[in-house]
């Protein structure tokens, strides 16, 4: 048979009716095979017209369930009509020869619906499947995600610690598993230590990767110092990381802030490059903004970053923010944001008292407020939060 054509089975009585209606029902998209035997029909068979009377009641519901069935009859009250729409099958036909267009219009629209169904089955079958693949693949995805941000958080520095006398604590909120924000402090003998404060652009697994990164090129260049020239170290330890980052050549940059604490001078020797906001240096009454501006670390080569310091007073409080904290702040423009967090500083001796205020002002750190881990399941944060203090010169080691 033309692959192109529909087999249509006419289930009737053999005679002068049968091959009458199976001669209607053939066209150019229709060919007819006439038989008894509702067992003996070919894998093929598109649709079935069976007569009422031929059919035993008992075979409907198999016709139903096998394939298209269309129900022909003399009349209205023929035999076997009744069993047929208790089936399901309810496209009927009466004096089926007196209406061939009629018939064969429903038989292609049959063959047409049914065609569909099978097709939205298959494609409901292969949406299942790659829906049970995608949440497969979500679900280590997360995994990974978790394990990220778990060693993430252990390769952060232990906190609270005091150093030299200089206290250093943080708040750590990544916005949802992996975070682009990440610090550390080390000690690197009883004159000096060291710190930095990175941003890097975006959140996950990449932005993450540049961190795991920033921690080794940290640890490995204050190991290498010799402990000269402080002044010195922050600007280049920026143009290093500068050079590493473009040769990598995987498109992320960053902010950063890094600085060396001279305890014996109290001096800060800092470098920046386009930290946002920029720090805030709180003594007493006083709060200023540490000076400074530079390019953002990996975005440009060949860049040279500024050398700066200034003197630390006795008791004295550092304040170093990522810029997803100025999301959770009011004010339409940038500098209302700023003068808000500074606010919020000066009306804060610790930590805890600054995260408290400004979960006070923004809905969005109600759930993180316990701490890093404790808030693992809350909703996403538009962007990374971290918070970093620097206190001293008064606490015991």
């Amino acid at each position: 048979m033309d692959s192109s054509r529909h087999l249509i089975a006419v289930i009737d009585r053999p005679g002068p009716e049968r091959d009458a209606l199976a001669r209607a029902i053939t066209c150019r998209d229709l060919a007819v095979l006439a038989t008894e035997n509702i067992d003996a029909l070919p894998v093929d068979t598109a649709l079935v017209v069976a007569r009422a009377a031929v059919v035993r009641p008992e075979q409907w519901g198999k016709l139903a369930a096998s394939v298209p069935t269309l129900v022909v009859s003399d009349s209205q009250v023929e035999p076997g009509l009744f069993a047929a729409v208790k089936s399901g099958l309810l496209d009927h036909v009466v004096d089926p020869l007196r209406h061939t267009e009629l018939v064969r219009c429903m038989i292609r629209k049959a063959v047409e619906l049914d065609a569909l169904g099978k097709a939205h089955e298959c494609e409901r079958a292969r949406l299942e499947e790659l829906n049970e693949s995608l949440e497969t693949h979500l679900a280590l995805l997360r995994m990974d995600q978790q394990s990220g941000g778990y060693i993430q958080r252990r390769l952060l520095p232990p906190h609270p610690r005091v150093i030299n006398d200089v206290h250093f604590d943080y708040w750590f909120a990544p916005s949802l598993y992996l975070s682009g924000d990440f610090l550390d402090y080390q000690r690197f003998n009883e004159r000096y230590s060291a710190f930095y404060f990175a941003d890097v652009a975006g959140h996950g697994a990449s932005s993450a990767f540049v961190t795991v990164l920033l921690k080794y090129l940290f640890i490995r260049w204050l190991n290498e110092w010799d402990g000269r020239h402080p002044e010195r170290l922050p600007a280049r330890w920026l143009q290093a990381l500068n050079r590493e980052l473009q040769d990598t050549d995987i498109g992320k940059h960053a902010t950063l802030f890094v600085a060396v604490i001279d305890h014996e001078a109290k001096t800060l020797h800092y470098s920046l490059g386009a930290q946002l906001p920029m720090p805030i240096l709180v003594a007493g009454d006083t709060l200023m903004r540490l000076e400074g501006e530079g390019m953002p670390v990996g975005l440009f080569p060949d860049i040279d970053y500024p050398t700066l310091d200034c003197k630390l007073p006795p008791d004295f409080r550092l304040w170093l923010c990522s810029d997803g904290v100025l999301e959770c702040l009011p004010g339409r423009t940038l500098d209302m944001r700023l003068t808000e967090l500074e606010q919020l500083v000066s009306d804060s001796d610790t930590l805890e008292q600054l995260r408290d205020r400004l979960a006070q002002t923004s809905a969005l750190l109600s759930k993180g407020k316990g701490g890093d881990e404790d808030g693992q399941e809350r909703d996403a944060l538009p962007d990374d939060l971290t918070i970093m203090m620097v206190s001293g010169f008064s606490h015991a080691d």
